[in-house]
Protein backbone atom coordinates (compact mmCIF):
# COMPACT_ATOMS: atom_id res chain seq x y z
CA UNK A 1 0.00 0.00 0.00
CA UNK A 2 1.22 3.45 -0.89
CA UNK A 3 0.48 6.34 1.47
CA UNK A 4 1.76 9.09 -0.80
CA UNK A 5 -1.68 9.98 -2.14
CA UNK A 6 -3.19 9.85 1.32
CA UNK A 7 -0.36 12.03 2.61
CA UNK A 8 -1.29 14.73 0.16
CA UNK A 9 -4.91 14.45 1.29
CA UNK A 10 -4.01 15.00 4.94
CA UNK A 11 -4.54 18.67 5.84
CA UNK A 12 -1.58 20.53 7.29
CA UNK A 13 -3.25 21.24 10.59
CA UNK A 14 -5.68 19.76 13.05
CA UNK A 15 -8.15 22.48 13.96
CA UNK A 16 -6.29 25.01 11.86
CA UNK A 17 -8.41 24.62 8.75
CA UNK A 18 -11.64 22.87 7.88
CA UNK A 19 -11.26 19.52 6.21
CA UNK A 20 -12.33 19.31 2.61
CA UNK A 21 -14.61 16.42 1.59
CA UNK A 22 -12.85 13.34 0.28
CA UNK A 23 -14.01 10.35 -1.69
CA UNK A 24 -14.17 6.90 -0.16
CA UNK A 25 -11.00 4.87 -0.73
CA UNK A 26 -10.57 2.04 -3.16
CA UNK A 27 -10.29 -1.37 -1.47
CA UNK A 28 -6.91 -1.80 0.17
CA UNK A 29 -5.88 1.84 -0.18
CA UNK A 30 -5.18 4.17 2.69
CA UNK A 31 -8.19 6.46 2.94
CA UNK A 32 -7.94 10.21 3.25
CA UNK A 33 -8.60 11.52 6.77
CA UNK A 34 -12.09 12.78 5.95
CA UNK A 35 -13.28 9.79 3.97
CA UNK A 36 -16.61 8.26 4.95
CA UNK A 37 -16.26 4.48 4.88
CA UNK A 38 -19.31 2.58 3.69
CA UNK A 39 -20.17 -0.98 4.86
CA UNK A 40 -19.15 -2.26 1.42
CA UNK A 41 -15.77 -0.53 1.76
CA UNK A 42 -15.28 -2.11 5.19
CA UNK A 43 -16.11 -5.54 3.76
CA UNK A 44 -13.68 -4.99 0.88
CA UNK A 45 -10.94 -3.87 3.27
CA UNK A 46 -11.62 -6.89 5.47
CA UNK A 47 -11.29 -9.27 2.52
CA UNK A 48 -8.12 -7.57 1.30
CA UNK A 49 -6.50 -7.60 4.73
CA UNK A 50 -7.53 -11.21 5.32
CA UNK A 51 -5.78 -12.18 2.08
CA UNK A 52 -2.68 -10.34 3.27
CA UNK A 53 -2.81 -12.30 6.53
CA UNK A 54 -3.20 -15.56 4.62
CA UNK A 55 -0.10 -14.62 2.63
CA UNK A 56 1.82 -14.21 5.88
CA UNK A 57 1.96 -10.41 5.80
CA UNK A 58 1.47 -8.73 9.19
CA UNK A 59 -1.54 -6.38 9.25
CA UNK A 60 -1.39 -3.31 11.47
CA UNK A 61 -4.63 -1.47 12.20
CA UNK A 62 -4.39 2.19 13.22
CA UNK A 63 -7.73 3.09 14.78
CA UNK A 64 -9.18 6.53 15.48
CA UNK A 65 -12.63 8.01 16.01
CA UNK A 66 -13.98 10.85 13.89
CA UNK A 67 -14.52 13.18 16.83
CA UNK A 68 -12.90 16.35 15.58
CA UNK A 69 -9.83 15.97 13.40
CA UNK A 70 -7.00 15.59 15.93
CA UNK A 71 -7.31 11.84 16.56
CA UNK A 72 -7.54 11.24 12.84
CA UNK A 73 -4.49 13.40 12.08
CA UNK A 74 -2.47 11.50 14.69
CA UNK A 75 -3.59 8.16 13.21
CA UNK A 76 -2.43 9.17 9.75
CA UNK A 77 0.89 10.45 11.07
CA UNK A 78 1.50 7.05 12.69
CA UNK A 79 0.42 5.19 9.54
CA UNK A 80 2.78 7.28 7.46
CA UNK A 81 5.64 6.52 9.86
CA UNK A 82 4.87 2.78 9.72
CA UNK A 83 4.90 2.91 5.93
CA UNK A 84 8.14 4.90 5.91
CA UNK A 85 9.85 2.27 8.06
CA UNK A 86 8.63 -0.40 5.67
CA UNK A 87 9.94 1.55 2.69
CA UNK A 88 13.31 2.01 4.40
CA UNK A 89 13.51 -1.71 5.13
CA UNK A 90 12.70 -2.59 1.52
CA UNK A 91 14.99 -0.12 -0.21
CA UNK A 92 17.81 1.06 2.08
CA UNK A 93 18.55 -1.49 4.82
CA UNK A 94 21.09 -0.28 7.34
CA UNK A 95 20.62 3.35 6.36
CA UNK A 96 23.28 5.18 8.44
CA UNK A 97 21.26 8.35 8.99
CA UNK A 98 18.12 6.52 10.12
CA UNK A 99 18.53 7.61 13.74
CA UNK A 100 18.05 11.24 12.70
CA UNK A 101 14.33 10.75 12.06
CA UNK A 102 13.69 8.81 15.24
CA UNK A 103 13.52 5.43 13.50
CA UNK A 104 17.02 4.18 14.15
CA UNK A 105 18.53 1.19 12.35
CA UNK A 106 16.01 -1.64 12.43
CA UNK A 107 17.46 -5.02 13.37
CA UNK A 108 16.91 -7.75 10.76
CA UNK A 109 13.82 -9.27 12.41
CA UNK A 110 12.11 -5.87 12.63
CA UNK A 111 13.18 -4.88 9.13
CA UNK A 112 11.57 -8.06 7.78
CA UNK A 113 8.32 -7.24 9.59
CA UNK A 114 8.33 -3.63 8.41
CA UNK A 115 9.01 -4.60 4.80
CA UNK A 116 6.01 -6.96 4.68
CA UNK A 117 3.55 -5.02 6.84
CA UNK A 118 0.18 -3.83 5.60
CA UNK A 119 -1.16 -0.72 7.31
CA UNK A 120 -4.83 0.26 7.43
CA UNK A 121 -6.31 3.37 9.06
CA UNK A 122 -9.89 2.88 10.23
CA UNK A 123 -12.55 4.88 12.06
CA UNK A 124 -14.01 2.81 14.88
CA UNK A 125 -17.32 4.64 14.59
CA UNK A 126 -17.88 3.07 11.16
CA UNK A 127 -18.21 -0.32 12.89
CA UNK A 128 -20.88 0.74 15.37
CA UNK A 129 -24.18 -1.07 15.71
CA UNK A 130 -25.57 2.45 15.39
CA UNK A 131 -23.34 4.66 13.24
CA UNK A 132 -23.49 8.18 14.67
CA UNK A 133 -21.81 11.46 13.84
CA UNK A 134 -18.86 11.80 16.19
CA UNK A 135 -18.34 15.45 15.25
CA UNK A 136 -21.93 16.33 16.14
CA UNK A 137 -21.56 14.46 19.42
CA UNK A 138 -18.38 16.37 20.25
CA UNK A 139 -20.20 19.65 19.62
CA UNK A 140 -22.64 18.75 22.41
CA UNK A 141 -19.87 19.50 24.91
CA UNK A 142 -19.16 23.04 23.75
CA UNK A 143 -22.07 25.02 25.16
CA UNK A 144 -23.60 25.08 28.61
CA UNK A 145 -22.61 21.42 29.06
CA UNK A 146 -18.88 22.18 29.05
CA UNK A 147 -18.51 22.27 32.86
CA UNK A 148 -20.11 18.81 33.09
CA UNK A 149 -17.68 17.51 30.49
CA UNK A 150 -14.82 18.98 32.49
CA UNK A 151 -16.08 17.25 35.62
CA UNK A 152 -16.31 13.83 33.97
CA UNK A 153 -13.02 14.17 32.12
CA UNK A 154 -10.93 15.42 35.00
CA UNK A 155 -12.49 13.83 38.05
CA UNK A 156 -14.89 10.95 37.45
CA UNK A 157 -12.86 7.74 37.19
CA UNK A 158 -9.60 9.70 37.16
CA UNK A 159 -8.90 9.75 40.88
CA UNK A 160 -8.82 6.41 42.73
CA UNK A 161 -11.70 4.44 41.15
CA UNK A 162 -10.42 3.50 37.70
CA UNK A 163 -11.52 1.69 34.56
CA UNK A 164 -9.46 -1.26 33.42
CA UNK A 165 -11.29 -2.49 30.32
CA UNK A 166 -14.00 -4.98 29.41
CA UNK A 167 -16.04 -6.67 26.70
CA UNK A 168 -19.08 -4.47 27.29
CA UNK A 169 -17.96 -2.08 24.51
CA UNK A 170 -18.13 -4.84 21.92
CA UNK A 171 -21.30 -6.45 23.25
CA UNK A 172 -23.25 -3.20 23.31
CA UNK A 173 -22.05 -1.36 20.20
CA UNK A 174 -19.22 -3.00 18.26
CA UNK A 175 -19.80 -6.71 17.48
CA UNK A 176 -18.92 -5.97 13.83
CA UNK A 177 -15.43 -4.96 14.84
CA UNK A 178 -14.95 -8.21 16.78
CA UNK A 179 -15.78 -10.17 13.64
CA UNK A 180 -13.50 -7.91 11.61
CA UNK A 181 -10.63 -8.67 13.98
CA UNK A 182 -11.42 -12.39 13.98
CA UNK A 183 -11.21 -12.41 10.17
CA UNK A 184 -8.19 -10.14 9.73
CA UNK A 185 -6.12 -11.39 12.72
CA UNK A 186 -4.10 -8.16 13.05
CA UNK A 187 -0.48 -8.21 14.14
CA UNK A 188 -1.10 -5.07 16.22
CA UNK A 189 -3.71 -2.37 16.80
CA UNK A 190 -2.64 1.22 17.47
CA UNK A 191 -5.37 3.47 18.92
CA UNK A 192 -5.44 7.27 18.98
CA UNK A 193 -8.90 7.55 20.56
CA UNK A 194 -10.25 6.19 23.80
CA UNK A 195 -13.25 4.50 22.16
CA UNK A 196 -11.03 2.73 19.64
CA UNK A 197 -8.77 1.53 22.46
CA UNK A 198 -11.60 0.11 24.52
CA UNK A 199 -13.17 -1.62 21.52
CA UNK A 200 -9.79 -3.11 20.56
CA UNK A 201 -9.42 -4.50 24.09
CA UNK A 202 -12.95 -5.92 23.89
CA UNK A 203 -12.19 -7.58 20.56
CA UNK A 204 -8.99 -9.15 21.89
CA UNK A 205 -10.78 -10.49 24.94
CA UNK A 206 -13.53 -12.06 22.82
CA UNK A 207 -11.34 -13.48 20.05
CA UNK A 208 -8.46 -14.62 22.23
CA UNK A 209 -5.97 -13.42 19.60
CA UNK A 210 -2.51 -12.44 20.95
CA UNK A 211 -1.95 -9.12 19.13
CA UNK A 212 -0.56 -6.16 21.13
CA UNK A 213 -2.56 -2.96 21.65
CA UNK A 214 -0.86 0.44 21.76
CA UNK A 215 -2.70 3.46 23.15
CA UNK A 216 -1.67 6.93 21.97
CA UNK A 217 -3.52 9.71 23.87
CA UNK A 218 -3.47 12.88 21.78
CA UNK A 219 -3.51 15.38 24.64
CA UNK A 220 -1.12 16.23 27.44
CA UNK A 221 -2.99 14.17 30.01
CA UNK A 222 -4.73 10.79 29.79
CA UNK A 223 -8.42 10.44 30.60
CA UNK A 224 -9.38 7.89 33.22
CA UNK A 225 -11.42 5.74 30.82
CA UNK A 226 -8.45 4.46 28.82
CA UNK A 227 -8.16 0.66 29.27
CA UNK A 228 -5.22 0.88 31.66
CA UNK A 229 -4.74 -2.71 32.73
CA UNK A 230 -5.21 -4.27 29.28
CA UNK A 231 -2.95 -2.05 27.17
CA UNK A 232 0.44 -3.40 26.10
CA UNK A 233 1.97 0.04 25.67
CA UNK A 234 0.97 3.63 26.37
CA UNK A 235 2.80 6.11 24.12
CA UNK A 236 2.56 9.42 25.96
CA UNK A 237 3.64 13.01 25.42
CA UNK A 238 6.04 13.51 28.32
CA UNK A 239 7.08 12.46 31.80
CA UNK A 240 4.19 14.34 33.43
CA UNK A 241 1.74 12.11 31.53
CA UNK A 242 3.67 9.04 32.61
CA UNK A 243 3.15 10.18 36.20
CA UNK A 244 -0.62 10.10 35.66
CA UNK A 245 -0.42 6.46 34.55
CA UNK A 246 1.81 5.06 37.27
CA UNK A 247 -0.74 5.63 40.08
CA UNK A 248 -3.25 3.84 37.83
CA UNK A 249 -1.05 0.75 38.19
CA UNK A 250 0.34 0.88 34.66
CA UNK A 251 3.88 -0.55 35.00
CA UNK A 252 6.86 1.36 33.66
CA UNK A 253 7.59 -1.24 31.00
CA UNK A 254 4.20 -0.42 29.45
CA UNK A 255 4.86 3.33 29.28
CA UNK A 256 6.92 4.92 26.51
CA UNK A 257 7.51 8.67 26.27
CA UNK A 258 7.29 9.43 22.57
CA UNK A 259 5.49 12.74 22.23
CA UNK A 260 2.22 13.24 20.36
CA UNK A 261 2.41 12.24 16.68
CA UNK A 262 2.04 15.05 14.15
CA UNK A 263 2.54 15.24 10.41
CA UNK A 264 6.24 15.51 9.43
CA UNK A 265 5.35 18.66 7.46
CA UNK A 266 5.40 20.64 10.71
CA UNK A 267 8.98 19.66 11.47
CA UNK A 268 10.45 20.67 8.13
CA UNK A 269 12.47 23.85 7.63
CA UNK A 270 10.92 26.47 5.36
CA UNK A 271 12.23 29.77 4.04
CA UNK A 272 10.45 32.39 6.11
CA UNK A 273 10.86 35.19 3.60
CA UNK A 274 9.51 32.99 0.81
CA UNK A 275 6.62 31.86 3.01
CA UNK A 276 5.65 35.44 3.82
CA UNK A 277 5.90 36.43 0.19
CA UNK A 278 3.66 33.56 -0.89
CA UNK A 279 0.92 34.74 1.47
CA UNK A 280 1.47 38.46 0.79
CA UNK A 281 2.61 39.23 4.34
CA UNK A 282 4.95 42.06 5.33
CA UNK A 283 8.58 41.36 6.17
CA UNK A 284 8.99 44.17 8.70
CA UNK A 285 6.15 43.36 11.14
CA UNK A 286 5.37 40.81 13.83
CA UNK A 287 2.99 38.40 12.10
CA UNK A 288 0.26 37.04 14.38
CA UNK A 289 -1.58 34.00 12.99
CA UNK A 290 -5.08 33.29 14.34
CA UNK A 291 -6.36 29.77 13.60
CA UNK A 292 -10.11 30.33 13.48
CA UNK A 293 -11.10 27.70 10.93
CA UNK A 294 -12.01 24.16 11.89
CA UNK A 295 -14.05 21.12 10.96
CA UNK A 296 -16.28 21.79 13.97
CA UNK A 297 -17.36 25.48 13.96
CA UNK A 298 -19.35 25.31 17.19
CA UNK A 299 -16.37 24.99 19.55
CA UNK A 300 -14.97 28.10 17.85
CA UNK A 301 -17.93 30.39 18.56
CA UNK A 302 -16.27 32.07 21.56
CA UNK A 303 -12.87 32.02 19.87
CA UNK A 304 -14.23 33.91 16.87
CA UNK A 305 -16.14 36.34 19.06
CA UNK A 306 -12.89 37.22 20.83
CA UNK A 307 -11.21 37.91 17.48
CA UNK A 308 -14.17 40.08 16.48
CA UNK A 309 -13.63 42.20 19.58
CA UNK A 310 -9.89 42.37 18.92
CA UNK A 311 -10.20 43.71 15.36
CA UNK A 312 -11.18 47.32 16.23
CA UNK A 313 -8.00 47.63 18.32
CA UNK A 314 -5.56 46.32 15.72
CA UNK A 315 -4.81 49.90 14.64
CA UNK A 316 -3.20 50.36 18.10
CA UNK A 317 -0.64 47.66 17.21
CA UNK A 318 1.00 49.16 14.12
CA UNK A 319 4.06 46.90 14.25
CA UNK A 320 1.87 43.76 14.16
CA UNK A 321 0.06 42.12 11.26
CA UNK A 322 -2.89 39.84 12.06
CA UNK A 323 -3.68 36.87 9.80
CA UNK A 324 -7.03 35.17 10.38
CA UNK A 325 -7.53 31.71 8.87
CA UNK A 326 -11.25 31.11 8.32
CA UNK A 327 -10.87 27.61 6.91
CA UNK A 328 -13.57 26.30 4.59
CA UNK A 329 -16.25 28.41 6.31
CA UNK A 330 -16.96 30.80 3.45
CA UNK A 331 -19.62 32.74 5.32
CA UNK A 332 -17.26 33.45 8.22
CA UNK A 333 -14.47 34.42 5.82
CA UNK A 334 -16.70 36.93 4.00
CA UNK A 335 -17.92 38.45 7.26
CA UNK A 336 -14.41 38.97 8.63
CA UNK A 337 -13.25 40.46 5.32
CA UNK A 338 -16.10 42.99 5.56
CA UNK A 339 -15.15 43.86 9.13
CA UNK A 340 -11.50 44.37 8.19
CA UNK A 341 -12.59 46.65 5.34
CA UNK A 342 -15.07 48.55 7.55
CA UNK A 343 -12.37 49.23 10.15
CA UNK A 344 -9.93 50.25 7.44
CA UNK A 345 -7.28 47.86 8.75
CA UNK A 346 -4.15 47.64 6.68
CA UNK A 347 -2.45 45.33 9.16
CA UNK A 348 -4.90 42.43 8.86
CA UNK A 349 -5.24 39.63 6.30
CA UNK A 350 -8.07 37.09 6.02
CA UNK A 351 -7.41 33.69 4.46
CA UNK A 352 -9.82 30.89 3.61
CA UNK A 353 -8.84 27.23 3.47
CA UNK A 354 -5.07 26.78 3.70
CA UNK A 355 -3.50 23.49 2.65
CA UNK A 356 0.06 24.55 3.48
CA UNK A 357 -0.45 25.33 7.15
CA UNK A 358 3.08 24.35 8.12
CA UNK A 359 4.52 26.99 5.80
CA UNK A 360 2.06 29.57 7.09
CA UNK A 361 3.20 28.82 10.65
CA UNK A 362 6.78 29.37 9.46
CA UNK A 363 5.73 32.82 8.24
CA UNK A 364 4.24 33.70 11.64
CA UNK A 365 5.93 34.99 14.78
CA UNK A 366 3.04 34.10 17.10
CA UNK A 367 0.03 31.78 16.74
CA UNK A 368 -3.32 32.38 18.43
CA UNK A 369 -5.12 29.04 18.74
CA UNK A 370 -7.40 26.86 20.81
CA UNK A 371 -5.56 24.42 23.09
CA UNK A 372 -6.44 21.25 21.18
CA UNK A 373 -3.85 18.50 21.55
CA UNK A 374 -2.86 18.20 17.89
CA UNK A 375 -3.02 21.94 17.23
CA UNK A 376 -0.57 22.77 20.02
CA UNK A 377 1.65 19.81 19.07
CA UNK A 378 1.84 21.09 15.49
CA UNK A 379 2.80 24.51 16.83
CA UNK A 380 5.48 22.95 19.02
CA UNK A 381 6.90 20.99 16.09
CA UNK A 382 6.79 24.08 13.86
CA UNK A 383 8.52 26.18 16.55
CA UNK A 384 5.62 28.62 16.66
CA UNK A 385 5.06 30.50 19.97
CA UNK A 386 1.44 30.21 21.09
CA UNK A 387 -1.25 32.31 22.72
CA UNK A 388 -3.97 29.90 23.85
CA UNK A 389 -7.31 31.64 23.61
CA UNK A 390 -10.55 30.85 25.41
CA UNK A 391 -11.89 29.14 28.50
CA UNK A 392 -10.58 25.58 28.48
CA UNK A 393 -12.38 22.46 29.68
CA UNK A 394 -11.49 18.80 29.92
CA UNK A 395 -8.39 17.81 27.98
CA UNK A 396 -7.90 21.39 26.77
CA UNK A 397 -7.56 22.54 30.36
CA UNK A 398 -4.84 19.93 30.87
CA UNK A 399 -3.09 21.17 27.74
CA UNK A 400 -3.20 24.79 28.92
CA UNK A 401 -1.81 23.87 32.33
CA UNK A 402 1.00 21.85 30.79
CA UNK A 403 2.04 24.48 28.24
CA UNK A 404 1.77 27.55 30.44
CA UNK A 405 3.36 25.73 33.38
CA UNK A 406 6.37 25.00 31.19
CA UNK A 407 6.46 28.59 29.93
CA UNK A 408 5.91 27.28 26.40
CA UNK A 409 2.75 29.31 25.78
CA UNK A 410 0.70 32.24 27.06
CA UNK A 411 -3.03 32.00 27.76
CA UNK A 412 -5.82 34.55 27.38
CA UNK A 413 -9.40 33.85 28.45
CA UNK A 414 -11.05 37.12 27.38
CA UNK A 415 -10.61 39.54 24.44
CA UNK A 416 -9.08 42.15 26.77
CA UNK A 417 -6.52 39.64 28.02
CA UNK A 418 -5.73 38.76 24.42
CA UNK A 419 -5.16 42.41 23.55
CA UNK A 420 -2.92 42.89 26.59
CA UNK A 421 -0.93 39.79 25.66
CA UNK A 422 -0.40 41.00 22.11
CA UNK A 423 0.66 44.43 23.36
CA UNK A 424 3.18 42.75 25.65
CA UNK A 425 4.62 40.71 22.78
CA UNK A 426 4.64 43.81 20.58
CA UNK A 427 6.63 45.77 23.16
CA UNK A 428 8.82 42.81 24.21
CA UNK A 429 9.36 40.50 21.21
CA UNK A 430 11.90 38.53 23.24
CA UNK A 431 8.99 37.06 25.22
CA UNK A 432 8.06 35.02 22.13
CA UNK A 433 11.65 33.81 21.88
CA UNK A 434 11.49 32.73 25.53
CA UNK A 435 8.43 30.60 24.77
CA UNK A 436 10.36 28.87 22.00
CA UNK A 437 13.22 28.03 24.36
CA UNK A 438 10.85 26.65 26.98
CA UNK A 439 8.88 24.70 24.38
CA UNK A 440 11.97 22.66 23.57
CA UNK A 441 11.17 20.66 26.73
CA UNK A 442 7.94 19.44 25.13
CA UNK A 443 8.89 19.39 21.46
CA UNK A 444 9.16 15.84 20.07
CA UNK A 445 8.92 16.08 16.29
CA UNK A 446 9.70 12.38 15.68
CA UNK A 447 6.93 10.96 17.87
CA UNK A 448 5.23 9.09 15.02
CA UNK A 449 8.49 7.34 14.07
CA UNK A 450 9.09 6.31 17.68
CA UNK A 451 5.57 4.87 17.93
CA UNK A 452 6.01 3.02 14.63
CA UNK A 453 9.25 1.42 15.82
CA UNK A 454 7.67 0.45 19.16
CA UNK A 455 4.82 -1.19 17.24
CA UNK A 456 7.18 -3.44 15.29
CA UNK A 457 9.11 -4.26 18.46
CA UNK A 458 5.93 -5.42 20.18
CA UNK A 459 4.90 -7.51 17.17
CA UNK A 460 8.30 -9.22 17.17
CA UNK A 461 8.10 -10.14 20.85
CA UNK A 462 6.44 -13.25 22.21
CA UNK A 463 3.00 -12.45 23.69
CA UNK A 464 3.54 -11.60 27.36
CA UNK A 465 2.78 -14.32 29.87
CA UNK A 466 0.62 -11.99 31.93
CA UNK A 467 -2.73 -13.31 33.09
CA UNK A 468 -3.93 -9.86 34.14
CA UNK A 469 -3.09 -8.27 30.78
CA UNK A 470 -4.88 -11.00 28.81
CA UNK A 471 -7.73 -11.70 31.25
CA UNK A 472 -11.31 -11.50 30.04
CA UNK A 473 -13.75 -9.20 31.85
CA UNK A 474 -17.20 -7.88 31.10
CA UNK A 475 -16.59 -4.83 33.29
CA UNK A 476 -13.31 -4.17 35.03
CA UNK A 477 -12.96 -1.46 37.67
CA UNK A 478 -10.11 -1.27 40.14
CA UNK A 479 -8.70 0.91 42.90
CA UNK A 480 -5.66 3.01 42.09
CA UNK A 481 -3.10 4.90 44.13
CA UNK A 482 -3.24 8.61 44.90
CA UNK A 483 -3.06 10.62 41.65
CA UNK A 484 0.30 12.20 40.94
CA UNK A 485 -1.23 15.55 40.02
CA UNK A 486 -3.95 16.68 42.38
CA UNK A 487 -5.50 20.11 42.62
Amino acid sequence: MNTSDAKRAIPDGDEAAALAPAAAPAPGELASPDAIVSPDAIAAAQASLARATDDGDPVILVMHASVGSGHRSAAYAIAEALENLGEQARTTPGRPDAAEDGAGDLPPELASLAARARVEVLDILDFGRIVFDGDATASMFTGWTRPFYDLTWRYTLTGRLLWGGGTIWAHVMYPKFVEFVRRVRPAAIVCTHITAANVAVSARMLTGLPFPILCVPTDYEAEGLWPHLHTDLFCVANEAMAETLRPRRVPDDRILITGIPASPAFSLDYDRAAARASFGLPEDKIVVLALAGAKLPRPYVHFREALDELLPFMHTLPNMHLVIVAGADGEYERRVRREVADYGLENATVLGYVNTMAELMEAADVVICKPGGLTVTECLCARAPMVLLGRAYGQEKANVRMLTGAGAAMAATTPRELLDTLRHISEHPASADAMLINASLLRRPHAAAAIARATFELIAKEPPDDAKLRAKHFLHFYWGRKPAHTR
